[in-house]
């Protein structure tokens, strides 16, 4: 009998998952047209084919769902902020930058539900602008960790500056290829912030040098 349950939970879970990812595929479509605001568990049942019951099993509401949506496409985001343990100082950010451009072409909801949810003022902070502003951290910490492991010789201050810089300068390409969309070669783009970062972290070596 025992043996017997085993199947029947592994199908189960699976299901499960599939379910889930079902879910969050549907989610992520409607808040990348809609926006926080016109996404609803409606319009996510009536997307993904699967009751709202199904929803609210995976998830507790909506705020709950957008939360999974930014951390599931935070997760691909993440990688490219991990720069590779070896090599030039200059191909490890060209290669981090083109890496990110490449990630927002492919994965842009975290970025872009982040964004939204981060410019607005509510009362009460949704979820999902909290687990926002935590995967960004991690990715800053990831990059700040990164820089530091190039030993270039820069204080801490200098590492927060460049890693600042380096988030900031993605956000302000991103924005402009939402507003610009074809028109904007997001990877070129990238490609020079890249090479900005290089540049300036050079720049504070020999500043450092200099003292």
């Amino acid at each position: 009998m025992a043996t017997a349950d085993k199947p029947k939970r592994r199908t189960r879970r699976v299901d499960g998952e599939l379910s889930r990812t079902k879910i969050l595929d549907a989610a992520t479509e409607i808040a990348a047209e809609r926006g926080y605001e016109g996404t609803s568990i409606g319009a996510v049942s009536a997307k993904c084919g699967l009751p709202a019951s199904s929803i609210y099993w995976h998830f507790k509401d909506k705020d709950d769902l957008i939360a999974a949506v930014i951390e599931r496409s935070f997760e691909n985001w993440l990688k490219v902020w991990q720069l590779p343990a070896d090599g030039m100082a200059r191909d490890h950010l060209l290669e981090v930058a083109v890496g990110t451009a490449k990630a927002l072409l492919e994965s842009p909801d975290f970025l872009r539900l982040g964004l939204m949810l981060a410019l607005e003022r509510r009362p009460e902070e949704p979820r999902a602008r909290a687990m926002f502003v935590q995967v960004r951290r991690q990715a800053f910490d990831a990059l700040s960790n990164s820089i530091r492991d190039m030993e270039l010789g820069l204080d801490e201050a200098q590492v927060g500056q460049l890693a600042t810089y380096a988030v900031a300068g993605a956000d302000g390409l991103f924005i402009a290829k939402e507003i610009g969309g074809d028109a904007v070669d997001l990877i070129s783009l990238f490609t020079l912030h890249g090479q900005a970062l290089y540049d300036t972290a050079m720049r504070m070596v020999e500043e450092n040098r200099a003292r």
